[in-house]
């Protein structure tokens, strides 16, 4: 800041020493300067940036700013060059009236981070207040008969100044009557001015006498006050009334009821009658201080309280005291009151707040301050001492950094997931007895960060959608949740992108950014993939965002939408759907005469083939396995022309069927050595069932083949099947059992997956076990179905059929033997298919 100064150089001396007087020290981390009162608009007062250790070009970044309690705009800084100047006019008579010390109080804050320095500023007194007299006349009446070295109390001047500045001393203008005296009382802080007259009056000479009184103060330079002194001197009574005392001393305790006795003055007059009796009144003129405060009864000479006391706005009161006589021509005698006010503990303290920095992030450092917290007292002593504490138990704490001032700090970690908001209290406690103390709440906010990402229920979902689904069909939906708050806490769902196969993932499927619903975009293919493995990602909206992956299992579920498709017969004649086999005319019943095999692209159930002979009239009937055609009589004539289609069902759906036309070639119906050898083959297995205690009986299929058919050659594949104009008859062998085991009563040959059957009619006695008395051990006939494929590992693909209400399996026996069904555990498989159901009744009589 720049200034300009003209005028003589005692002028300029003098604004040097106004500078020099503007010192500056450190107190106990404390930056002190001082100033004079009335300085100019823009007077130096220090270098407030540089003596606090701040940067000048920090000033303005970190928003340095002046804090005063009550002073305005006093002082100011400028943020260029880091001065604190004077800004507006500072007396210190209205700032702290007549009290010894006078300062200002700063707070500098600054920002970036927070801090906060106390700075003092002193301000100097000058003499710029001259003496004030109570009147600018004052009429004094003496009695010519008063002797001399009689003292007249005179009312002093008073000065507005402090120390030197307030030093007054009195004269008067030169006369042969009349002298000042001033008594200075040094342990009280008081003086007393009297008039004293030197020489006796004489009225008849001179009947009033006019004085200049002039007060000087102690200033530089000194300040004058005048007051005029008219005496008029009377011929009367020439005895005053005199008190005990000149100054009496005397307290009262500032809660004192109104009306309770401060004094009973007692003053005497030597004179008789009207001149000896005496009246009491506060001199004047009287403040309105002691007016407001007290009375005096004009009789009896008692002081009373009159209004309230309070000793934080007034501490001492001076009273002067009048005693008049009642003469015509009265006197007067005086005295002086000191009323001092004791102090009792009834001021609650202050507290005053000013949050800084709030909201508080819930990841700020420990030792944030968040608030500023002043607290005061307008007692005395012990009882204007305050102490502040913070409830409840809070991760924060308070700190003292300046008599009165406090800072509210942060004191451990915060979890706005845990605790979003605090209600403070702090409490102010005095020290009096009992003690008094304020409150005052503070609620701190704990502003959310982004500290925690979108958690998943679970890390993994497993999804089961069936093949061939619609494009755009809703399959599953995600759901995280954030424990954040506001755009922290929102969470938006995307895909993690991969390769399957070829094809990109977000070819598959999509996510809804918002909702976290997932859809397949294209009919899945089972066959193509039974398992879409992928990862959805949930973000939120924090800055950096936060995430996390939950991986989804989509299985596909085959549907029954692939139809089965027959395998060519290795080295079969034909083509287009059609084989020609030949066939010898010699075979015997249950030759083998060619297997046909058929795939299935689809699985499970859906995959299970039965096959059927397609006849000219009817269909034939499914059955699970292999298909075989055997012979099941004796060869007999066989058209060449005449054909059978086979059939081939899958699934428990609407079946899906695959037609293979068959044309068995057969030779001329000549009985050869082969067919004999069969023929004793099939005879000594016969032979060793019944060694192995097996019975053997005849029984008769039915119902008979169908009409029009000719020839003894069918399908074995589960069924049996039969051809010629008589039904066939089964060689069946039956265990031999012990005395008093239960036998079945029959016995039941499944012929396909519809729990058709062949009956077969057994006694009371014989047992149920059945084999066909073919040479494949592949497509042995057993009680209730004929299973030629291995069993699949585990129990629920194990093939087993109910019989009796448990569970039957098939097993080898030793080789040559038959197979024989033998009791198994239950098992429980994931689907039971229609035609297992049906087989706990009986079933109706199957046909081939």
């Amino acid at each position: 800041m720049l200034f300009s100064w003209r005028g003589d150089p005692g002028a300029l001396s003098s604004l040097l020493w106004l500078l020099l007087l503007a010192v500056q020290e450190p107190v106990s981390g404390q930056v002190r300067y001082s100033v004079l009162e009335e300085a100019k608009h823009g007077t130096f007062v220090g270098r407030i940036a540089q003596d606090l250790g701040l940067e000048l070009a920090e000033l303005v970044p970190r928003l340095f700013r002046l804090a005063s309690k009550g002073h305005g705009d006093l002082l100011e800084v400028n943020l260029q060059n880091g001065v604190l100047f004077v800004n507006s006019r500072i007396d210190r008579e209205e700032l702290c009236g007549r009290s010894a010390e006078c300062s200002i109080h700063l707070e500098v804050i600054v920002d970036r981070p927070l801090h906060v320095f106390h700075v003092e500023v002193e301000v100097k007194d000058i003499n710029d207040n001259p003496p004030v007299f109570p009147e600018s006349k004052k009429r004094i009446i003496i009695a010519e008969s008063r002797p001399p070295e009689t003292r007249f109390p005179l009312d002093g001047a008073s000065d507005a100044d402090i120390g030197i500045n307030s030093a007054l001393t009195y004269r008067i203008n030169p006369n042969e009557y009349f002298a000042l005296d001033t008594q200075n009382n040094h342990r009280e802080q008081t003086s007393s001015l009297s008039l004293v007259l030197k020489k006796s009056l004489d009225r008849e000479q001179i009947q009033e006498h006019s004085l200049l009184l002039t007060a000087n103060d102690g200033g530089k330079p000194e300040l004058t006050g005048t007051v005029q002194l008219l005496i008029t001197i009377l011929d009367v009574n020439d005895n005053a009334p005199e008190f005990d005392q000149f100054i009496y001393k005397v307290t009262v305790l500032e809660d004192a009821f109104n009306g309770t006795l401060v004094i009973k003055l007692n003053a005497t007059d030597l004179d008789d009658g009207t001149n000896g009796d005496i009246i009491y009144s506060f001199r004047r003129p009287v403040s309105p201080a002691v007016l407001y405060a007290f009375m005096i009864n004009p009789n009896s000479g008692e002081i009373r309280t009159k209004g309230k006391l309070d000793f934080e706005e007034k501490k001492l009161y001076e009273i002067s005291v009048e005693a008049t006589d009642k003469s015509n021509i009265p006197m007067a005698g005086h005295c002086t009151i000191l009323v001092e006010i004791l102090d009792i503990n009834d001021n609650t303290p202050e507290i005053t707040i000013t949050s800084l920095a709030l909201p508080v992030p819930e990841d700020a450092q420990v030792g944030t301050v968040i608030a500023l917290i002043s607290v005061s007292d307008h007692d005395s002593g012990a009882n204007g001492q305050v102490t502040c504490s913070l409830t409840p138990q809070v991760p924060f704490k308070l700190v003292s950094t300046f008599k009165n001032y406090y800072s509210l700090v942060l004191d451990s970690a915060l979890d706005r997931e845990s605790v979003a908001n605090y209600a403070l209290v702090v409490t102010a406690r005095d020290g009096g007895s009992p003690s008094l103390s304020a409150t005052a709440s503070v609620s701190v906010e704990v502003a959310d960060v982004n500290d925690n990402a979108p958690a998943f229920a679970q890390p993994e979902y497993t999804v089961f959608v069936k093949e061939n689904n619609p494009p755009g069909c809703h399959i599953f939906t995600v759901s995280a949740r954030d424990a954040d708050a506001q755009e922290n806490a929102l969470v938006s769902y995307s895909l993690v992108e991969r390769r399957v196969g070829e094809r990109a993932l977000s070819s598959y499927v999509s996510v809804h950014a918002e909702s976290g619903k997932v859809y397949a975009l294209q009919p899945l293919d089972h066959e193509e993939l039974e398992l879409l493995q992928f990862q959805v990602s949930a973000r939120d909206a924090g800055v950096p965002p936060l995430g996390s992956n939950v991986t989804l299992q989509v299985f596909v579920l085959d549907e029954n939408d692939n139809a089965p498709a027959l395998l060519p017969l290795p080295g079969a004649r034909g083509g287009g759907g059609a084989l020609s086999e030949p066939v010898s005319r010699a075979v015997g019943a249950g030759h083998v005469v060619a297997k046909v095999r058929a795939v299935d692209a689809d699985s499970g159930y859906n995959a299970w083939l039965s096959y059927e002979l397609q006849p000219a009239a009817g269909e034939g009937a499914c059955g699970p396995g292999k298909p075989t055609l055997v012979c099941s009589s004796a060869v007999g004539s066989w058209s060449h022309s005449q054909q059978r289609r086979q059939r081939v069902c899958s699934g428990e759906g609407p079946p899906k069927a695959d037609l293979m036309a068959f044309s068995p070639s057969l030779p001329p119906c000549v009985s050869s050595k082969g067919e004999t050898g069969e023929r004793e083959d099939y005879s000594e297995q016969l032979k060793e069932l019944r060694r192995h205690g097996h019975s053997s009986s005849r029984v008769r299929l039915s119902p008979p083949p169908p009409r029009g058919f000719s020839g003894s050659c069918a399908l074995s594949a589960g069924s049996v099947g039969f051809c010629g104009s008589e039904p066939p008859e089964l060689e069946v062998a039956l265990p031999n059992r012990g005395e008093g085991e239960a036998q079945p009563s029959s016995a039941l040959v499944m012929s396909n997956l519809q729990a058709e059957a062949v009956e077969v009619k057994t006694g009371p006695s014989e047992g149920v076990a059945l084999r066909n008395a073919v040479r494949s051990t592949e497509d042995a006939l057993v009680s209730g179905g004929v299973f030629p494929a291995p069993p699949r590992a585990g129990c629920q693909n194990s093939r087993e059929i109910p019989a009796s209400g448990e569970w039957r399996r098939c097993l080898p026996s030793p080789s040559g033997l038959p197979r024989l069904c033998t009791p198994r555990r239950r098992c429980a498989p994931p689907h039971r298919p229609a035609w297992l159901s049906q087989t706990a009744a009986k079933p109706p009589v199957g046909r081939a």
